[in-house]
Protein backbone atom coordinates (compact mmCIF):
# COMPACT_ATOMS: atom_id res chain seq x y z
CA UNK A 1 0.00 0.00 0.00
CA UNK A 2 1.98 3.31 -0.88
CA UNK A 3 2.40 6.05 1.49
CA UNK A 4 -0.45 8.62 -0.28
CA UNK A 5 -3.10 5.88 0.10
CA UNK A 6 -2.50 4.88 3.78
CA UNK A 7 -3.38 8.14 5.54
CA UNK A 8 -7.27 7.82 3.64
CA UNK A 9 -7.84 3.88 4.92
CA UNK A 10 -6.35 5.14 8.28
CA UNK A 11 -8.99 7.62 8.67
CA UNK A 12 -11.90 6.30 7.57
CA UNK A 13 -11.11 3.22 9.58
CA UNK A 14 -10.86 5.20 12.97
CA UNK A 15 -13.95 7.59 11.64
CA UNK A 16 -15.90 4.32 11.84
CA UNK A 17 -14.59 2.60 14.99
CA UNK A 18 -15.57 6.36 16.78
CA UNK A 19 -18.53 6.64 15.27
CA UNK A 20 -19.67 2.83 16.30
CA UNK A 21 -17.54 3.13 19.78
CA UNK A 22 -19.85 6.15 21.01
CA UNK A 23 -22.88 5.12 18.81
CA UNK A 24 -22.38 1.59 21.44
CA UNK A 25 -21.90 4.34 24.68
CA UNK A 26 -25.35 6.21 23.93
CA UNK A 27 -27.19 2.53 23.22
CA UNK A 28 -26.73 1.88 27.03
CA UNK A 29 -29.51 4.44 27.88
CA UNK A 30 -31.70 4.33 24.79
CA UNK A 31 -34.47 1.96 25.44
CA UNK A 32 -37.90 3.68 24.47
CA UNK A 33 -39.37 4.16 21.41
CA UNK A 34 -39.65 7.96 22.55
CA UNK A 35 -35.95 7.46 22.84
CA UNK A 36 -35.35 6.29 19.36
CA UNK A 37 -37.17 8.72 18.20
CA UNK A 38 -36.54 12.25 20.14
CA UNK A 39 -34.59 11.06 22.89
CA UNK A 40 -37.48 11.18 25.66
CA UNK A 41 -37.00 15.49 24.60
CA UNK A 42 -33.83 15.42 27.43
CA UNK A 43 -31.25 16.72 25.13
CA UNK A 44 -29.42 20.08 26.77
CA UNK A 45 -28.95 23.00 24.41
CA UNK A 46 -25.58 22.64 23.88
CA UNK A 47 -25.21 19.22 23.64
CA UNK A 48 -27.87 19.40 20.42
CA UNK A 49 -26.47 22.28 19.01
CA UNK A 50 -23.13 20.50 18.55
CA UNK A 51 -25.14 17.80 17.21
CA UNK A 52 -27.29 19.78 14.54
CA UNK A 53 -24.01 21.56 13.75
CA UNK A 54 -22.73 17.75 13.17
CA UNK A 55 -25.36 16.71 11.01
CA UNK A 56 -26.20 20.14 9.31
CA UNK A 57 -22.40 20.22 7.90
CA UNK A 58 -23.14 17.58 5.15
CA UNK A 59 -21.33 16.91 2.19
CA UNK A 60 -21.87 19.91 0.24
CA UNK A 61 -20.22 22.50 3.20
CA UNK A 62 -17.37 20.14 3.99
CA UNK A 63 -16.75 19.74 0.34
CA UNK A 64 -19.49 21.28 -2.09
CA UNK A 65 -18.69 25.03 -0.41
CA UNK A 66 -14.82 24.97 -1.42
CA UNK A 67 -15.20 23.44 -5.05
CA UNK A 68 -18.33 25.93 -6.08
CA UNK A 69 -15.85 29.07 -4.83
CA UNK A 70 -13.06 27.16 -7.04
CA UNK A 71 -15.01 26.83 -9.81
CA UNK A 72 -17.47 29.66 -9.80
CA UNK A 73 -16.11 32.80 -7.81
CA UNK A 74 -17.32 34.63 -5.12
CA UNK A 75 -21.08 34.70 -5.41
CA UNK A 76 -21.42 30.90 -4.20
CA UNK A 77 -20.55 32.34 -1.03
CA UNK A 78 -24.75 32.87 -0.83
CA UNK A 79 -24.38 28.69 -0.31
CA UNK A 80 -22.84 28.87 2.95
CA UNK A 81 -24.33 32.73 3.78
CA UNK A 82 -27.80 30.90 3.16
CA UNK A 83 -27.26 28.16 4.96
CA UNK A 84 -26.36 30.15 8.28
CA UNK A 85 -28.57 32.34 7.67
CA UNK A 86 -31.56 29.57 7.65
CA UNK A 87 -30.97 29.32 11.38
CA UNK A 88 -32.09 32.83 11.94
CA UNK A 89 -35.54 32.63 10.31
CA UNK A 90 -35.65 29.11 12.25
CA UNK A 91 -34.69 31.26 15.28
CA UNK A 92 -37.73 33.45 14.65
CA UNK A 93 -40.13 31.76 13.44
CA UNK A 94 -40.30 28.33 14.34
CA UNK A 95 -38.03 26.47 16.88
CA UNK A 96 -39.68 26.92 19.64
CA UNK A 97 -43.53 27.15 18.54
CA UNK A 98 -43.09 23.58 17.08
CA UNK A 99 -41.27 22.01 20.14
CA UNK A 100 -44.48 23.24 22.05
CA UNK A 101 -46.41 21.27 19.15
CA UNK A 102 -45.67 18.25 20.85
CA UNK A 103 -45.33 16.22 17.98
CA UNK A 104 -42.59 13.51 17.19
CA UNK A 105 -42.12 14.46 12.94
CA UNK A 106 -43.38 16.53 10.94
CA UNK A 107 -46.22 14.54 9.90
CA UNK A 108 -47.66 14.77 13.31
CA UNK A 109 -47.18 17.86 13.77
CA UNK A 110 -49.18 18.93 10.60
CA UNK A 111 -51.93 16.22 11.53
CA UNK A 112 -52.05 18.00 14.71
CA UNK A 113 -52.49 21.26 13.43
CA UNK A 114 -54.32 20.28 11.10
CA UNK A 115 -57.02 17.42 11.96
CA UNK A 116 -56.47 15.35 9.11
CA UNK A 117 -54.88 12.16 8.30
CA UNK A 118 -54.70 13.09 4.25
CA UNK A 119 -52.11 16.13 5.09
CA UNK A 120 -50.56 13.60 7.24
CA UNK A 121 -50.03 10.91 4.40
CA UNK A 122 -49.07 13.82 2.06
CA UNK A 123 -46.63 14.84 4.53
CA UNK A 124 -44.84 11.66 4.84
CA UNK A 125 -44.77 10.99 1.62
CA UNK A 126 -42.37 14.37 0.97
CA UNK A 127 -40.68 14.21 4.11
CA UNK A 128 -39.34 10.34 2.47
CA UNK A 129 -38.83 11.66 -0.60
CA UNK A 130 -36.44 14.85 0.87
CA UNK A 131 -34.62 12.72 3.11
CA UNK A 132 -33.72 10.39 0.10
CA UNK A 133 -32.67 12.99 -1.80
CA UNK A 134 -30.42 14.82 0.57
CA UNK A 135 -28.67 11.11 1.31
CA UNK A 136 -27.66 11.00 -2.30
CA UNK A 137 -25.19 14.03 -2.41
CA UNK A 138 -23.95 12.06 1.11
CA UNK A 139 -23.51 8.67 -0.51
CA UNK A 140 -21.71 10.85 -3.58
CA UNK A 141 -19.72 12.64 -1.54
CA UNK A 142 -18.62 9.24 0.02
CA UNK A 143 -17.59 7.76 -3.12
CA UNK A 144 -15.75 10.83 -4.44
CA UNK A 145 -13.48 11.31 -1.01
CA UNK A 146 -12.99 7.35 -1.04
CA UNK A 147 -11.75 7.68 -4.65
CA UNK A 148 -9.68 10.84 -4.55
CA UNK A 149 -7.52 9.39 -1.70
CA UNK A 150 -7.62 5.67 -1.83
CA UNK A 151 -8.66 5.11 -5.65
CA UNK A 152 -11.77 3.06 -4.97
CA UNK A 153 -14.31 2.76 -7.08
CA UNK A 154 -16.84 5.15 -6.43
CA UNK A 155 -19.65 2.75 -4.92
CA UNK A 156 -17.26 1.59 -1.98
CA UNK A 157 -17.80 5.14 -0.07
CA UNK A 158 -21.44 4.79 -0.50
CA UNK A 159 -21.52 1.20 0.76
CA UNK A 160 -19.51 2.25 3.98
CA UNK A 161 -21.15 5.05 4.59
CA UNK A 162 -24.45 2.94 4.45
CA UNK A 163 -23.19 0.52 6.78
CA UNK A 164 -21.87 2.54 9.56
CA UNK A 165 -25.00 4.42 9.45
CA UNK A 166 -27.19 1.48 10.42
CA UNK A 167 -24.44 -0.01 12.61
CA UNK A 168 -24.96 3.41 14.57
CA UNK A 169 -28.36 4.51 13.92
CA UNK A 170 -30.27 0.87 14.25
CA UNK A 171 -29.35 -0.02 17.86
CA UNK A 172 -29.90 3.43 19.69
CA UNK A 173 -31.75 5.44 17.38
CA UNK A 174 -31.32 9.28 18.33
CA UNK A 175 -30.50 8.96 21.85
CA UNK A 176 -27.37 7.17 20.77
CA UNK A 177 -26.68 9.37 17.69
CA UNK A 178 -26.68 12.53 19.26
CA UNK A 179 -23.73 11.89 21.03
CA UNK A 180 -22.12 10.61 17.81
CA UNK A 181 -23.17 13.89 15.93
CA UNK A 182 -22.09 15.98 18.92
CA UNK A 183 -18.17 14.42 18.42
CA UNK A 184 -18.79 14.72 14.24
CA UNK A 185 -18.88 18.30 14.41
CA UNK A 186 -15.71 18.92 16.77
CA UNK A 187 -14.33 16.68 14.53
CA UNK A 188 -15.09 18.38 11.15
CA UNK A 189 -14.03 21.67 12.63
CA UNK A 190 -10.44 20.59 13.75
CA UNK A 191 -10.45 18.90 10.03
CA UNK A 192 -10.42 21.97 8.13
CA UNK A 193 -9.27 24.43 10.54
CA UNK A 194 -5.65 23.18 11.19
CA UNK A 195 -4.73 22.43 7.62
CA UNK A 196 -6.03 25.95 6.88
CA UNK A 197 -2.99 27.02 9.22
CA UNK A 198 -0.29 25.14 8.13
CA UNK A 199 -2.05 25.94 4.34
CA UNK A 200 -2.13 29.97 4.81
CA UNK A 201 1.53 29.78 6.01
CA UNK A 202 2.98 28.17 3.45
CA UNK A 203 1.26 30.85 1.17
CA UNK A 204 2.63 33.27 2.75
CA UNK A 205 5.99 32.31 2.73
CA UNK A 206 6.16 31.39 -1.11
CA UNK A 207 4.61 34.72 -2.31
CA UNK A 208 2.46 33.77 -4.47
CA UNK A 209 -0.44 35.66 -5.78
CA UNK A 210 -3.66 37.38 -4.53
CA UNK A 211 -6.14 34.42 -4.92
CA UNK A 212 -8.23 36.80 -6.88
CA UNK A 213 -6.25 38.13 -9.29
CA UNK A 214 -6.33 36.02 -11.89
CA UNK A 215 -10.28 34.97 -11.30
CA UNK A 216 -13.22 36.17 -13.45
CA UNK A 217 -15.18 38.91 -12.79
CA UNK A 218 -17.88 37.07 -10.29
CA UNK A 219 -14.82 36.32 -7.96
CA UNK A 220 -15.30 39.96 -6.64
CA UNK A 221 -18.98 40.02 -8.07
CA UNK A 222 -20.75 38.33 -5.06
CA UNK A 223 -24.49 39.07 -6.20
CA UNK A 224 -24.71 37.67 -9.86
CA UNK A 225 -22.56 35.61 -12.04
CA UNK A 226 -21.83 37.78 -16.16
CA UNK A 227 -25.26 36.40 -17.49
CA UNK A 228 -27.12 39.79 -16.14
CA UNK A 229 -30.62 39.22 -15.77
CA UNK A 230 -30.19 35.37 -15.20
CA UNK A 231 -27.62 35.71 -13.02
CA UNK A 232 -29.16 38.24 -10.48
CA UNK A 233 -32.30 35.73 -11.02
CA UNK A 234 -30.76 32.73 -9.83
CA UNK A 235 -28.01 34.39 -7.00
CA UNK A 236 -32.17 35.76 -5.54
CA UNK A 237 -33.57 32.34 -6.41
CA UNK A 238 -30.33 30.63 -4.11
CA UNK A 239 -30.79 32.86 -1.48
CA UNK A 240 -34.90 32.10 -1.09
CA UNK A 241 -33.92 28.42 -1.44
CA UNK A 242 -31.33 28.55 1.48
CA UNK A 243 -33.15 30.96 3.99
CA UNK A 244 -36.30 29.06 3.86
CA UNK A 245 -35.31 25.57 2.97
CA UNK A 246 -33.28 24.85 6.09
CA UNK A 247 -36.89 25.17 8.31
CA UNK A 248 -38.25 22.54 6.05
CA UNK A 249 -35.07 19.87 6.33
CA UNK A 250 -36.45 16.21 8.11
CA UNK A 251 -33.41 16.05 10.01
CA UNK A 252 -33.02 19.63 11.28
CA UNK A 253 -36.81 19.79 12.86
CA UNK A 254 -36.66 16.42 14.17
CA UNK A 255 -33.82 18.31 16.30
CA UNK A 256 -36.14 20.78 17.93
CA UNK A 257 -38.26 17.79 19.29
CA UNK A 258 -35.21 16.50 21.48
CA UNK A 259 -35.32 19.81 23.59
CA UNK A 260 -36.93 19.73 27.21
CA UNK A 261 -39.36 23.37 25.98
CA UNK A 262 -39.52 26.36 23.30
CA UNK A 263 -36.59 28.32 25.39
CA UNK A 264 -34.14 25.86 24.93
CA UNK A 265 -34.89 25.01 21.40
CA UNK A 266 -34.37 28.76 20.69
CA UNK A 267 -30.97 28.33 22.86
CA UNK A 268 -30.01 25.47 20.92
CA UNK A 269 -30.65 27.73 17.86
CA UNK A 270 -28.55 30.62 19.15
CA UNK A 271 -25.62 28.32 19.53
CA UNK A 272 -26.08 26.84 16.15
CA UNK A 273 -25.55 30.57 14.64
CA UNK A 274 -22.94 30.64 15.91
CA UNK A 275 -21.55 27.33 15.40
CA UNK A 276 -22.20 27.17 11.90
CA UNK A 277 -20.54 31.05 11.66
CA UNK A 278 -17.45 29.24 12.77
CA UNK A 279 -17.08 26.84 10.54
CA UNK A 280 -18.23 28.32 7.51
CA UNK A 281 -15.11 30.88 7.41
CA UNK A 282 -13.46 27.97 6.65
CA UNK A 283 -14.65 26.53 3.31
CA UNK A 284 -13.63 29.72 1.18
CA UNK A 285 -10.07 29.82 2.41
CA UNK A 286 -9.58 26.52 0.56
CA UNK A 287 -11.27 27.64 -2.40
CA UNK A 288 -9.29 30.32 -3.03
CA UNK A 289 -5.83 29.10 -2.17
CA UNK A 290 -7.03 25.95 -4.89
CA UNK A 291 -7.18 28.98 -7.65
CA UNK A 292 -3.48 29.41 -6.85
CA UNK A 293 -2.28 25.91 -6.39
CA UNK A 294 -5.41 23.53 -7.91
CA UNK A 295 -6.54 25.13 -11.05
CA UNK A 296 -6.78 22.74 -12.84
CA UNK A 297 -9.61 20.60 -10.37
CA UNK A 298 -11.96 23.55 -11.79
CA UNK A 299 -12.94 21.47 -14.75
CA UNK A 300 -14.97 18.43 -13.58
CA UNK A 301 -13.55 17.89 -10.23
CA UNK A 302 -13.77 20.53 -8.12
CA UNK A 303 -15.32 17.93 -5.21
CA UNK A 304 -11.56 17.10 -4.53
CA UNK A 305 -10.25 20.00 -3.50
CA UNK A 306 -10.38 20.14 -0.11
CA UNK A 307 -8.98 16.79 -0.15
CA UNK A 308 -6.04 17.23 -2.66
CA UNK A 309 -4.92 20.58 -1.73
CA UNK A 310 -2.87 19.59 1.33
CA UNK A 311 -0.60 17.41 -0.40
CA UNK A 312 -0.31 19.63 -3.62
CA UNK A 313 0.54 23.13 -1.16
CA UNK A 314 2.77 20.28 1.46
CA UNK A 315 4.23 17.24 0.52
CA UNK A 316 5.44 14.77 2.42
CA UNK A 317 4.61 13.75 5.47
CA UNK A 318 3.10 16.57 6.53
CA UNK A 319 1.20 16.71 4.12
CA UNK A 320 -0.05 13.31 4.18
CA UNK A 321 -1.04 13.53 7.40
CA UNK A 322 -3.14 16.64 6.76
CA UNK A 323 -4.56 14.93 3.89
CA UNK A 324 -5.84 12.17 6.63
CA UNK A 325 -7.07 14.82 8.53
CA UNK A 326 -8.96 16.53 6.06
CA UNK A 327 -10.62 13.04 4.87
CA UNK A 328 -11.68 11.73 8.87
CA UNK A 329 -13.43 15.32 8.65
CA UNK A 330 -15.40 14.62 5.42
CA UNK A 331 -16.28 11.19 6.53
CA UNK A 332 -17.52 12.27 9.56
CA UNK A 333 -19.83 15.02 7.07
CA UNK A 334 -21.14 11.90 5.23
CA UNK A 335 -22.28 9.86 8.55
CA UNK A 336 -23.13 12.70 10.61
CA UNK A 337 -25.77 14.12 8.31
CA UNK A 338 -26.53 10.53 6.73
CA UNK A 339 -27.87 9.20 10.05
CA UNK A 340 -29.71 12.60 10.83
CA UNK A 341 -31.31 11.75 7.96
CA UNK A 342 -32.27 8.52 8.24
CA UNK A 343 -33.33 9.19 11.84
CA UNK A 344 -36.11 11.62 10.14
CA UNK A 345 -37.00 9.36 6.99
CA UNK A 346 -37.24 5.68 9.59
CA UNK A 347 -39.15 8.10 12.55
CA UNK A 348 -41.74 8.78 9.60
CA UNK A 349 -41.73 5.08 7.74
CA UNK A 350 -41.75 3.47 11.03
CA UNK A 351 -45.41 5.56 12.36
CA UNK A 352 -46.84 5.31 8.97
CA UNK A 353 -45.49 2.70 7.00
CA UNK A 354 -43.08 -0.43 8.77
CA UNK A 355 -45.11 0.46 12.11
CA UNK A 356 -48.72 -0.16 10.73
CA UNK A 357 -47.94 -3.62 8.64
CA UNK A 358 -45.10 -5.51 7.46
CA UNK A 359 -45.20 -8.70 6.13
CA UNK A 360 -48.08 -10.47 7.58
CA UNK A 361 -47.73 -8.89 10.87
CA UNK A 362 -47.74 -6.36 13.14
CA UNK A 363 -44.20 -4.50 13.91
CA UNK A 364 -43.99 -2.93 17.39
CA UNK A 365 -42.23 0.38 17.81
CA UNK A 366 -38.89 -0.25 18.37
CA UNK A 367 -38.54 -3.17 16.04
CA UNK A 368 -40.36 -1.24 13.68
CA UNK A 369 -38.08 1.71 13.46
CA UNK A 370 -35.34 -0.61 13.12
CA UNK A 371 -36.60 -2.20 9.90
CA UNK A 372 -37.68 1.48 8.61
CA UNK A 373 -33.78 2.58 9.13
CA UNK A 374 -32.62 -0.32 6.33
CA UNK A 375 -35.92 1.18 3.89
CA UNK A 376 -34.06 5.02 4.71
CA UNK A 377 -30.86 3.66 3.89
CA UNK A 378 -30.82 0.89 1.31
CA UNK A 379 -33.08 3.05 -1.08
CA UNK A 380 -31.49 6.25 -2.01
CA UNK A 381 -27.81 4.01 -1.83
CA UNK A 382 -29.31 2.54 -4.55
CA UNK A 383 -30.33 5.35 -6.35
CA UNK A 384 -26.81 7.09 -5.81
CA UNK A 385 -25.00 4.44 -7.95
CA UNK A 386 -25.80 5.87 -11.38
CA UNK A 387 -25.32 9.96 -10.11
CA UNK A 388 -21.85 9.92 -8.68
CA UNK A 389 -21.20 12.96 -11.53
CA UNK A 390 -23.33 15.13 -9.96
CA UNK A 391 -22.37 18.05 -8.37
CA UNK A 392 -22.29 17.56 -4.30
CA UNK A 393 -23.37 21.18 -3.45
CA UNK A 394 -26.05 21.16 -6.69
CA UNK A 395 -27.82 18.41 -5.16
CA UNK A 396 -28.25 19.82 -1.67
CA UNK A 397 -29.33 22.99 -2.89
CA UNK A 398 -31.60 21.32 -5.36
CA UNK A 399 -32.82 19.39 -1.96
CA UNK A 400 -33.04 22.95 -0.10
CA UNK A 401 -35.57 24.12 -3.08
CA UNK A 402 -37.88 21.34 -2.16
CA UNK A 403 -38.11 21.83 1.31
CA UNK A 404 -38.55 25.64 1.17
CA UNK A 405 -41.19 25.27 -1.12
CA UNK A 406 -43.07 22.47 0.69
CA UNK A 407 -42.57 22.39 4.56
CA UNK A 408 -41.85 25.93 4.85
CA UNK A 409 -45.16 27.47 3.54
CA UNK A 410 -46.81 24.84 5.81
CA UNK A 411 -44.82 25.78 8.85
CA UNK A 412 -44.83 29.45 8.63
CA UNK A 413 -48.67 29.42 7.99
CA UNK A 414 -49.60 26.97 10.35
CA UNK A 415 -47.85 28.27 13.17
CA UNK A 416 -48.76 32.09 12.91
CA UNK A 417 -51.89 31.93 10.75
CA UNK A 418 -55.19 30.12 11.97
CA UNK A 419 -56.87 30.46 8.74
CA UNK A 420 -54.89 27.56 6.85
CA UNK A 421 -57.23 24.66 6.22
CA UNK A 422 -56.10 21.09 5.05
CA UNK A 423 -57.68 21.73 1.95
CA UNK A 424 -55.25 24.97 1.51
CA UNK A 425 -52.32 23.48 2.94
CA UNK A 426 -52.50 19.80 0.70
CA UNK A 427 -53.21 22.31 -2.39
CA UNK A 428 -49.81 24.31 -1.72
CA UNK A 429 -47.46 20.76 -0.97
CA UNK A 430 -48.37 19.61 -4.21
CA UNK A 431 -48.27 23.08 -6.09
CA UNK A 432 -44.63 23.62 -4.37
CA UNK A 433 -43.59 19.70 -4.26
CA UNK A 434 -44.60 18.92 -8.01
CA UNK A 435 -43.10 22.10 -9.26
CA UNK A 436 -39.66 22.15 -7.39
CA UNK A 437 -40.01 18.60 -7.85
CA UNK A 438 -40.05 18.29 -11.73
CA UNK A 439 -37.06 21.23 -11.80
CA UNK A 440 -35.05 18.78 -9.83
CA UNK A 441 -35.82 15.85 -11.64
CA UNK A 442 -35.03 18.52 -15.21
CA UNK A 443 -31.54 19.60 -13.39
CA UNK A 444 -30.73 16.56 -12.66
CA UNK A 445 -30.88 14.74 -16.18
CA UNK A 446 -30.05 17.70 -18.22
CA UNK A 447 -27.10 18.97 -19.58
CA UNK A 448 -27.16 23.00 -18.00
CA UNK A 449 -26.71 25.99 -20.24
CA UNK A 450 -26.76 29.74 -19.96
CA UNK A 451 -30.63 30.25 -20.99
CA UNK A 452 -33.69 31.27 -18.55
CA UNK A 453 -35.20 27.31 -19.17
CA UNK A 454 -32.06 26.41 -17.46
CA UNK A 455 -32.24 29.43 -14.85
CA UNK A 456 -35.78 28.69 -13.86
CA UNK A 457 -35.48 24.81 -13.87
CA UNK A 458 -32.19 24.64 -12.01
CA UNK A 459 -33.13 27.37 -8.66
CA UNK A 460 -37.02 26.65 -9.01
CA UNK A 461 -37.86 28.77 -5.30
CA UNK A 462 -37.85 32.31 -6.59
CA UNK A 463 -41.27 31.03 -8.62
CA UNK A 464 -42.10 27.65 -6.65
CA UNK A 465 -41.93 29.24 -2.64
CA UNK A 466 -44.23 32.14 -3.52
CA UNK A 467 -46.68 30.02 -5.58
CA UNK A 468 -46.94 27.30 -2.65
CA UNK A 469 -47.68 29.97 -0.37
CA UNK A 470 -50.37 32.18 -2.67
CA UNK A 471 -52.36 28.70 -3.41
CA UNK A 472 -52.45 27.85 0.19
CA UNK A 473 -53.82 31.46 1.32
CA UNK A 474 -56.07 31.37 -1.72
CA UNK A 475 -57.11 27.67 -1.56
CA UNK A 476 -57.70 27.84 2.22
CA UNK A 477 -59.98 31.63 2.31
CA UNK A 478 -62.05 29.40 -0.27
CA UNK A 479 -62.61 26.73 2.14
CA UNK A 480 -62.36 28.63 5.30
CA UNK A 481 -65.53 26.71 6.30
CA UNK A 482 -63.07 23.80 7.02
CA UNK A 483 -60.51 25.80 9.72
CA UNK A 484 -60.44 22.57 12.16
CA UNK A 485 -62.43 23.82 15.38
CA UNK A 486 -59.56 23.26 17.43
CA UNK A 487 -56.80 25.37 15.49
CA UNK A 488 -57.62 28.97 17.98
CA UNK A 489 -56.48 26.22 21.21
CA UNK A 490 -53.59 24.76 19.23
CA UNK A 491 -52.00 27.96 17.94
CA UNK A 492 -52.30 29.43 22.02
CA UNK A 493 -50.43 26.40 23.08
CA UNK A 494 -47.75 27.11 19.96
CA UNK A 495 -47.25 30.56 21.26
CA UNK A 496 -47.21 30.64 25.06
CA UNK A 497 -44.40 29.99 26.93
CA UNK A 498 -43.57 27.00 29.07
CA UNK A 499 -43.49 29.43 31.88
CA UNK A 500 -46.89 30.54 31.79
CA UNK A 501 -48.29 27.68 31.51
CA UNK A 502 -47.04 26.45 34.09
CA UNK A 503 -48.46 29.38 36.69
CA UNK A 504 -52.09 28.76 35.33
Amino acid sequence: MSTSVVPGVVAVVLVSLATLAIGTWGLRISRTTSDFLVASRTVAPRLNASAIGGEYLSAASFLGVAGLLLTFGAEMLWYPVGWTAGYLVLLVLVAAPLRRSGAYTLPDFAEARLGSRGVRKLCSVLVVGIGWLYLLPQFQGAGVTLRATIDAPPWAGSLVVALVVLASVSPGGMRSITFVQAFQYWLKLTALLVPVFVLLAVWMADGSADPTAAAPASWSVPLASPGGGVGLYTTYSLIVATFLGTMGLPHVVVRFYTNPDGRAARRTTLAVLGLLGIFYVLPPVYGALGRIYAPDLAAGRSDVLVLELPSLMVGGVAGSFLTGLVTAGAFAAFLSTSSGLTIAVAGVLSQDVTGRRFGTRRLGGVAAFRVAAVIAVVVPLLLSLPAQDVAVARTVGLAFAVTASTFAPLLMLGIWWRGLTPAGAVAGLLVGGLGSGFAVAWTLAASPDEGWESALLGQPAAWSVPASILTMVVVSRLTRASVPAHAGRFMVRLHTPEAVELQR
